[in-house]
């Protein structure tokens, strides 16, 4: 009577120099070694992912005590041949994350789902006032967005299954060849018309009643966005996994960016505020008092100090009158005025007039022309005008000119050659 012939024997100690244990390691001995080595050769960690996989063979081939029989008697061909029951080893991320879970390197859920391809972000423009940066404030905006149905989970069918399609084979993508001339093809891939790209089809029988095999559903929702003190122009506000959810994919953000609207009286430069401000001649000469209305309506009072001159396009500044810092609120920049003097309107003065002011101001400068000099100077009329409007017109003018130019010049002439 003749019996199966046993296996010869071969190489049974790689899986014990792979995870650097002896032959009589214990369970505990060999998950501590598993353990330290899964994590150093983890792909996510850069890690090589044939070494990793080899790494979870050899500790599921050890920690079985019916195979790691076989495998020190036979070596590792016996398990393949089968005498271990299953020959195949499981998804080394399974047995990995019956260790660790899903987050072990951050970022939630497991090696798989880090995998899947992530979803587009939704970017909204958020448009506030100077007064909302400077003082924070809540805006509540309705947004609509797709949520996987409730009913199938996201898998579009009654049953959960979906079949391949077989307009594309499963790729969602056909190619598409097209004649453009005489001996001439295109050739082009397109979307697959028939699963819409997805790869699979669902049957109408079998189609989710509610998303109508679509998986995913309409939701509504009011997102509460929070101004904070002190925010920039263009800063960001970020809303994590709120974006449109779809199937097997990790759902995007939505994102909101500032939009800071010009104000009519202040500006903003980083944390400090400027503001313009016109004095009479009378008052930059004398003296001023006056009121200004800050973003948080508080009145603040702006007065010069006594005997003091204000020059025209003079700055003062007001500390911790200017913006908030971002996250730090009670730290604030400076507030900046800058003065300008408007002259009276009448050009004019009478002569007792001009000697008052003479008695107040400064002396006239005392390199005064001699009669000579006098009699060698021409006489010249000072004219009004309004400088903007005078480079306007000669602007116009010389754009004219220069058309004018193109229009008068000759066309091309040259000598013709007759043919003898």
């Amino acid at each position: 009577m003749f019996g199966r012939a046993a296996p010869r024997k071969s190489n049974n100690t790689k899986y014990y120099e792979v995870l650097k244990v002896s032959k009589s390691a214990g369970p505990d001995e060999l998950k501590k070694a598993y353990k330290i080595a899964a994590l150093k050769n983890h792909p996510d960690k850069g890690g090589d992912p044939e070494k990793f996989k080899e790494l979870t063979q050899a500790y599921e081939v050890l920690s079985d005590p019916e195979k790691r029989e076989i495998y020190d008697q036979y070596g590792e061909d016996a398990l393949k041949e089968g005498m271990g029951g299953s020959g195949g080893t499981h998804n080394p991320f399974d047995i990995f994350e019956q260790f660790f879970g899903g987050g072990v390197f951050g970022g939630g859920g497991s090696s798989r789902v880090r995998r899947q391809r992530r979803g587009e972000d939704v970017v909204h423009s958020l448009k506030v006032s100077l007064e909302d940066v400077y003082n924070g404030t809540s805006k509540k905006l309705s947004l609509s967005r797709n949520v996987l149905c409730s009913k199938c989970r996201g898998k579009g069918s009654k049953s959960g299954a979906s079949g391949r399609c077989f307009g594309c084979h499963g790729s969602g993508v056909k190619m598409v060849t097209r004649q453009i001339g005489p001996g001439m093809i295109q050739q082009m891939q397109l979307v697959c018309p028939e699963c819409k790209g997805e790869g699979e089809v669902i049957s109408d029988k079998d189609r989710c009643p509610q998303c109508k095999g679509n998986k995913v559903t309409q939701e509504k929702k009011v997102l509460e966005v929070h101004v904070e003190k002190g925010m920039q122009h263009g800063q960001k506000i970020v809303f994590q996994g709120e974006a449109d959810e779809a199937p097997d994919t990790v759902t995007g953000d939505i994102v909101f960016v500032l939009q800071v609207k010009e104000h009519p009286k202040f500006k903003r430069k980083l944390d400090d505020l400027y503001v313009d401000h016109t004095l009479s001649l009378t008052e930059a000469l004398c003296g001023f008092q006056f009121a200004l209305t800050h973003l948080d309506g508080r009145q603040l009072l702006i007065k010069s100090d006594v005997g003091e001159v204000i020059k025209p396009g003079q700055h003062k500044a007001i500390n911790d009158e200017g913006m908030p810092h971002h996250q730090r609120p009670f730290m604030k920049g400076r507030l900046y005025i800058q003065f300008d003097v408007e002259f009276p309107e009448s050009g004019v003065l009478s002569a007792d007039q001009r000697r008052s002011l003479e008695k107040i101001l400064p002396p006239r400068p005392s390199s005064r022309l001699s009669a000579m000099e006098l009699d060698e100077c021409e006489e010249t009329t000072l004219h009004d005008v309004n400088i903007e409007e005078e480079m306007r017109r000669k602007q116009q003018q010389q754009q004219q000119e220069a058309y004018d130019e193109d229009d008068d010049e000759p066309g091309p002439t040259g000598v013709q050659c007759a043919q003898q």
